[in-house]
């Protein structure tokens, strides 16, 4: 049986800043339309699969041709959802999680989460960075730093600023970066993750990739330039709206 990469895109109708984001349309195509065709476009995978527990999702998912599964609504993470639907291919042995919210993400960028699990042996998982050089990203909370080691393997994430410079002669010497959602995963670590329970620092900076760093996981970590349109409130679509109907 031919080992398959599979990109699956986690989408859910409720959300506590914008419901029913999934559905939202621009240029008569709703935001997960706009994911599945970049992961659908991407060369390195097999197939590209939305796993979602709405009958609404579901529906409109059928109804423009992408392959969509239903799943359980009591998952607590999109990594628990996207394990459900592995579950079910033992023929998927490379897992992307992509988030149902960022339309305009490269399809270069999947490629190199991608790679990051298939071309590197002790990569259990692999993610994306980006420089921060704006003073009011690397200080908010929102967004995610990240650290990593001189082979590229995280070492830490975290809502705070990392690292932080002591010393005021320090300043400007380091480089920040801030993380991008989108992970890839081999068979064996999707399910070794999601099976562990709920790490301390998780906990405190409610952020699953800590579950797996706790855990002596191996995250591969590659630094892209470009920065995505999440959308994650009414003001986030009205700007991607504009982006692409002009």
């Amino acid at each position: 049986m031919k080992k398959q990469t599979a990109i699956i895109i986690p989408a859910r109708y409720g959300s506590s800043r914008l419901e029913g984001k999934p559905l939202l349309k621009a240029k008569n195509k709703p935001i997960i339309q706009w994911v599945w065709e970049k992961a659908a476009g991407c060369s390195l995978a097999d197939r590209a699969i939305i796993a979602t527990d709405d009958e609404r999702i579901y529906a409109a998912c059928k109804a423009f041709g992408a392959e969509v599964e239903m799943t359980s609504a009591n998952h607590k993470s999109g990594s628990d959802r996207i394990a459900e639907v592995a579950e079910r291919h033992p023929e998927i042995e490379y897992i992307v999680n992509l988030q149902g919210d960022e339309p305009l993400i490269e399809e270069h960028n999947i490629e190199l989460v991608i790679g990051g699990v298939k071309n590197d042996g002790q990569a259990d998982i692999s993610t994306l960075v980006r420089e921060i050089t704006d003073m009011k990203e690397v200080n908010n909370p929102n967004l995610v730093k990240c650290i990593f080691d001189n082979n590229n393997y995280a070492m830490y994430f975290s809502r705070s600023k990392i690292p932080y410079e002591r010393s005021s002669n320090d300043k400007g010497t380091w480089k920040f970066y801030g993380h991008l959602g989108i992970y890839g995963y081999k068979r064996d670590s999707l399910f070794k993750m999601t099976g562990l329970p709920q790490s301390s620092y998780e906990k405190a900076e409610s952020l699953e990739q800590l579950r797996a760093l706790q855990n002596g996981m191996k995250i591969k970590v590659a630094v892209v330039d470009n920065i995505p349109v999440g959308i994650d409130t009414m003001e986030d679509f009205e700007h991607f709206k504009s982006m692409v109907e002009g």
